[in-house]
This record gives C-alpha cells, sequence and structure tokens, in this order.
C-alpha cells in the first residue's frame, strides 16, 4: 500500500492518466477513423498528453480548489 500523504500525488496520477486516455482516443478516432494503425497512434497521443496533463493537474488542482471553496457558500 502508499502511504496517505500521496493521495493526492496518486489521485492526480489516475485522474490525469484516465481524461487523457479518453479524450486522446476519441481525437484520434475522429482524425483517423478505426486505421489500422489506430492503437499505435493512440498510445503516441495519450503519452504525449498524459506528460503534459499529469504536471499540470498539480499545478492546477490547488488553484482550482481556492476558486471553489470562494464560488460556494460555507
Amino acid at each position: 500500500m502508499i502511504a496517505r500523504r500521496y493521495a493526492p500525488l496518486q489521485f492526480a496520477l489516475i485522474l490525469s492518466g484516465v481524461m487523457t486516455l479518453l479524450v486522446s482516443g476519441l481525437s484520434t478516432w475522429r482524425a483517423v477513423g478505426l486505421a489500422p494503425a489506430f492503437a499505435q497512434l493512440w498510445l503516441g497521443a495519450w503519452l504525449t498528453s498524459w506528460s503534459i496533463a499529469f504536471p499540470l493537474v498539480l499545478v492546477i488542482s490547488p488553484l482550482t480548489r481556492r476558486l471553489v471553496e470562494k464560488l460556494v457558500k460555507t
């Protein structure tokens, strides 16, 4: 098991991985259809987008939490 203090990092890793997997798959399918190299193109797009999304989630999530706290009544 992973220590609880790493939960935000693990959450960001899983969330960014799943979201980029789905979005890159849909984008690749819309761009090339079910081409013979679809899986290879999808994997390349996914790894590229995940390598960008994961650090961005780490940076943007604290800012988003603060914004939501200001927008929601206590």
